[in-house]
């Protein structure tokens, strides 16, 4: 476990110290073996361990998320274990119906964008985090735009052309850096996007549309 994660889980322990009480005692069940949909079921009625296995199956997304978002290991640490506060005490607003890794990723998202807002932070890096202390945690906030067969050469133009993209996309207004970020960085279905940030199918097609065009306009003089 890298030490973001392993912060986040002991910051858990602090978060979780006074549980709700649920007014009928239940059997405890093993949680690992539940849904996500039982376990918000079961942290709504106040059980903590159920809370706490949310916790271990999303602080990894929860904190990857932020920390391409926001590009520091430390703050990412503190604005995850802040989105799982939020998390826990909204709990029991959660609908079933509803995707829960999307409903727990659009807290972190929106709880991010605050303060990306808040701060004016526009800094996307596609070499990794410079606060990143494992190789791991560099491949993971990393886009990569080299290939594994380049000579010398072809690396020193391709981190140069990527420094050109990374400050693209940090010039990028917070919605369309989210939904770049989220689509070619994460991966995440356009429906899912919709999910997390809240915003119709068609808004994300548009802000997606809207990013391409505003990169491609940035970095129109990489092709002459």
């Amino acid at each position: 476990m890298n030490s973001g994660v392993a912060s986040l889980a002991r910051g858990t322990a602090r978060w979780l110290a006074h549980p709700r009480q649920d007014e009928r005692p239940l059997a405890a069940p093993d949680y690992a073996s539940l849904d996500d949909r039982e376990l918000a079921t079961l942290a709504a009625r106040g059980r903590e361990a159920a809370f706490r296995e949310i916790v271990s199956r999303y602080e990894r997304p929860v904190f990857s998320l932020i920390f391409r978002m926001v590009r520091d290991r430390t703050l990412a640490e503190d604005l995850s274990q802040e989105a799982f506060v939020r998390a826990f005490n909204a709990i029991r607003t959660y609908k079933p119906s509803y995707k829960f890794s999307n409903w727990i990723l659009k807290i972190a998202n929106n709880h991010t964008i605050d303060h990306l807002r808040k701060r004016k932070l526009d800094t996307v890096s596609i070499h990794g985090s410079p606060h990143a202390s494992t190789d791991d945690e560099i491949s993971r906030t990393r886009i990569v735009v080299e290939s594994r067969d380049e000579n010398p050469l072809e690396y020193v133009e391709h981190r140069e052309l990527g420094g050109q993209i990374e400050n693209a996309i940090g010039d990028l207004r917070e919605e369309y850096r989210t939904a770049i970020i989220l689509r070619h960085v994460e991966g995440y279905a356009y429906d899912e996007i919709a999910d997390i940030m809240e915003v119709p199918l068609g808004t994300v097609k548009t802000y997606l549309h809207r990013a391409r065009a505003e990169l491609r306009e940035s970095l129109a003089h990489l092709e002459s």
